[in-house]
């Protein structure tokens, strides 16, 4: 039988969105903030030769500045104001967040609560702005080198730099404003939206590929077959659960005893969500992106790192692998599902599974669950990612078919609609509540009825 929350989420309509003003602002502000940052991916950075640059970016569409295009939203392609886009913000919170894993100063600013997670985020601003000024200075110097800038020297250098630095602060605070005034995770939903608004593009480039001869019907067909065939499996492996059974004692409150019961901790397969893949991403594109713009003109030894660590070869493809495993327990055990945490949460709550003692012994059983449930969801995450990107490269076909976009766009969009749907069932148990008190106070009001004479 359907649980009362069940119940309400299946009468949920276009009625009940309607009546929810607040979700409605939420999404409202969503939109509009992602539709500055579309805008801005349009603004061309000052100095640029807009035709030498269409060019190479022709030719190398289906290689590395075809990836770093996917996760800049096209911003790269077109050098934008938003070129770097937001992965200088996602790799200074990976260099933090691994600074309070294995240094003490941060491990106890994150027990601090509120003020300490504050210190943190401003840790990593500071990181942002460090990595953004490296990354836009490089790039600048790789314009340069590739003949893609109308007026070359210190000038240049330094607007694109300011320009570039700035842009990727802006994104990084509406990505912030999204988190906590709209609906679902702002830094996600930028690369969502990124991709989701390249994709006809990437349709109309592949398909056109069919027109001109370079790609078969057969492998068109089968190119679209694999990218249903990821999306199902991504959609089944994101919403598998591992319910571990929670047992409740029997309690009294005042004069009443209450009867135990049982629920369920349910544990996703993958805990982790995209994070792993897009931390992965921008560690390993970050010493390509340089190698990319520089064309003839590259030292030895970017041009090693781009022969080896380019999208498709063997070497980026077992970093790639390795470094989404590391993320995903990382990630796991350190954000998403702290098991110490809780196994101190059902303690304090009288909770316990079966079996197992409250307290350490079931924060040991826990990471026993969650670390064989990691093996899976690791495995899965690298197979997701890989495999479509090998058949990828083989065919010269856009990034935006990867298991990467793929993974990106299913996962951000379940997280979004969950939460809009979380929103909608708040909304009507408040609806619930305030009918109920309505009615309670009709019967307070109710006038007594005067006695009859007699």
């Amino acid at each position: 039988m359907a649980s009362a929350a069940e119940q309400m989420a299946s009468n949920m309509s276009w009625g009940a969105f309607g009546k929810a003003t607040e979700l409605r602002q939420r999404i409202l502000f969503t939109i509009g903030l992602l539709i500055v940052y579309r805008i801005g991916t349009y603004i061309p950075v000052p100095g640029i030769d807009a035709d030498s640059l269409r060019t190479f970016m022709d030719q190398a569409a289906s290689g590395i500045a075809g990836v770093l295009g996917m996760f800049t939203g096209g911003a790269l392609s077109r050098m934008g104001i938003f070129a770097l886009g937001i992965m200088p913000y996602i790799s200074a919170s990976i260099i933090i967040q691994l600074l309070t894993a294995m240094v003490p100063y941060f491990e106890q600013l994150k027990k601090e609560g509120e003020p300490g997670r504050k210190k943190i985020n401003q840790f990593t601003r500071y990181g942002t702005v460090v990595l953004a000024t490296f990354q836009a200075y490089g790039l600048a110097v790789s314009l340069e080198a590739g003949d893609l800038v109308t007026d070359p020297g210190w000038f240049f250098r330094i607007s694109c730099v300011v320009t570039l630095v700035g842009g990727t602060m802006f994104l990084m605070w509406l990505g912030e404003q999204i988190t906590a005034r709209g609906i679902g995770n702002g830094i996600s939903l930028i690369i969502f939206v990124g991709i989701i608004a390249e994709l006809p593009l990437a349709f109309a480039q592949f398909f056109s590929q069919g027109r001109s001869g370079a790609l078969n019907s057969a492998t068109i067909v089968g190119v679209l077959f694999m990218i249903g065939a990821t999306l199902t499996f991504v959609v089944f492996m994101e919403r598998a659960l591992r319910k571990i059974t929670i047992q409740y004692p029997r309690r009294q409150v005042g004069m009443k005893v209450y009867d135990g019961g049982s629920s369920h901790l349910p544990v996703k397969v993958n805990p982790a969500g995209v994070i792993p893949a897009i931390f992965a991403s921008s560690l390993l594109l970050l010493p390509t992106t340089l190698a990319t713009f520089s064309g003839n003109q590259t030292s030895p030894f970017m041009s090693t790192v781009l022969a080896y660590f380019g999208p498709g070869q063997p070497l980026y493809l077992v970093f790639f692998a390795a470094m989404i495993i590391f993320f995903t327990f990382f990630y796991t055990f350190n954000v998403a599902f702290k098991t110490e945490e809780v196994a101190d949460n059902l303690k304090n709550q009288n909770g316990f599974v079966p079996g197992i003692r409250p307290g350490k012994k079931t924060a040991e059983y826990l990471d026993y669950v969650v670390t064989r449930l990691l093996v899976l969801g690791a495995g899965y995450l690298a197979l997701v990612c890989l495999l479509p990107e090998m058949i990828r490269s083989n065919l010269q076909i856009t990034a935006y078919f990867g298991g990467t976009s793929i993974l990106i766009i299913v996962s951000v969009g379940m997280d979004t609609v969950q939460q809009i749907q979380s929103h909608l069932l708040a909304h009507q148990y408040e609806g619930l509540i305030e009918k109920s008190q309505l009615s309670g106070k009709g019967k307070g009001r109710r006038k007594k009825r005067s006695p009859v004479r007699r």
